[in-house]
């Protein structure tokens, strides 16, 4: 499937993206892929795989802080597919 136009949003659980998912996810082709996390440590492993595996670059993070007085935080990545 190529959505070359499009961006997927992904936001999921504290445990982070199924393994089995990631390589699916990749082959949509977005233009730009806007991952919300509220767990570091499985943001970096499933960024860690999509940067390896594909043509995305990590253009922007954010951190949002939605529950004020607390240790959450939720981050915003956004990836954006790289032009040949």
């Amino acid at each position: 499937m190529d959505i070359k136009n499009t961006s997927l949003i992904i936001d999921p659980p504290r445990d982070g993206m199924h393994p089995d998912a990631l390589p699916d996810i990749l082959k949509f082709n977005a233009k730009e892929i806007i991952y919300v996390s509220c767990n570091p440590a499985t943001l970096a492993r499933d960024l860690d795989y999509i940067l390896a595996n594909s043509d995305y670059r990590l253009t922007d993070i954010v951190p949002v802080d939605m529950f004020p007085h607390t240790h959450h935080i939720e981050t915003v990545v956004r990836l954006e597919k790289n032009i040949r």
